[in-house]
């Protein structure tokens, strides 16, 4: 069996955000039908996106476990429109989920890659993945959407830890470390401070053989940092997180303005190269 592996020797890999919700943080109701979830995932692939992200279960700030939907009605909403972008879409598509069943579904109608916001690196969703030897994102999320717990060795420890558990889990299910991602959860059960030192710290948590993903779009740290309070008019602010990302180790940026994160990340390439030179690298 061919397994999916997170190539990004060549260029800094972008997902195109893709959701089918009629209620995300940003952008809910807009491709929630499945025919406009295709206009614009065949948009962000023109653009240049390597992976699409598809979201049929929102995780913004305030949902829970307690508030989301079904594992029945995620797959109610996913299945029409993978079943569409089949043939369709030429590069991977991964599905955003926290339901194994979810998962499994998803893979059995095209999906690729597994984006996995549980949290849990569970055996369950361990196996799923490696049946279908599929690429397994996997996010820190200790305590749910908007809880933020105390770190006492500091965040990036802490985050550092869990990605080392979650590859150990990974192992043992045969996935190999380059059918990994690993996400920090930038806005998911972290303080302001903590979103910036993950960030900062990126090339410190960053797990051997392994892609590190860097999901700040439009997310609640740039607001803080910039006032801006509409989520929509956060992409300047996203910019300069992912390059900032970039630069200091990220091999994926996930972004809902696929343009400007195309273009910001081919810029922030060519610049880590020529720092690369500079430094002897």
């Amino acid at each position: 069996m061919e397994r999916f592996i997170f190539d990004t020797s060549s260029h800094t890999l972008v997902c195109g955000i893709l959701n089918i919700t009629p209620d995300s943080f940003s952008d809910g109701g807009k491709w929630d039908e499945p025919q406009k979830a295709l206009e614009h995932a065949l948009e962000m692939q023109a653009l240049g996106a390597d992976i699409i992200d598809v979201g049929a279960q929102s995780t913004r700030p305030g949902s829970t476990r307690l508030s989301a939907v079904s594992a029945d009605e995620e797959n109610a909403r996913l299945i029409p429109v993978l079943d569409l972008l089949k043939g369709r879409i030429t590069v991977p598509i991964s599905v955003d989920t926290f339901y194994p069943e979810c998962a499994r579904t998803a893979l059995t109608h095209g999906a690729k890659i597994i984006n996995d916001v549980s949290g849990e690196a569970s055996d369950e969703m361990a196996k799923v993945v490696s049946e279908f030897g599929a690429g397994w994102i996997i996010m820190h999320n200790p305590a749910g959407a908007d809880a933020v717990p105390v770190y006492e060795n500091g965040v990036s420890d802490d985050v550092l830890d869990f990605f080392g558990r979650a590859a150990r889990v990974a192992k043992s299910h045969g996935i190999p470390a380059s059918s990994l991602c690993f996400d920090p959860g930038i806005g998911f059960a972290k303080s302001y401070e903590d979103n910036l030192r993950l960030i900062r710290d990126i090339g410190k948590i960053k797990t051997d053989g392994s892609a590190l993903m860097s999901a700040a779009s439009r997310k609640r740290v740039i607001g803080t940092a910039s006032g801006e309070t509409d989520a929509a008019k956060r992409d300047p602010g996203t910019v300069a997180l992912h390059t900032a990302s970039i630069l200091n180790g990220a091999d994926v940026i996930r972004a809902h303005d696929v343009f400007s994160a195309v273009q910001s990340a081919r810029v922030a390439d060519a610049l880590k190269k020529i720092y690369g030179e500079a430094n002897g690298g």
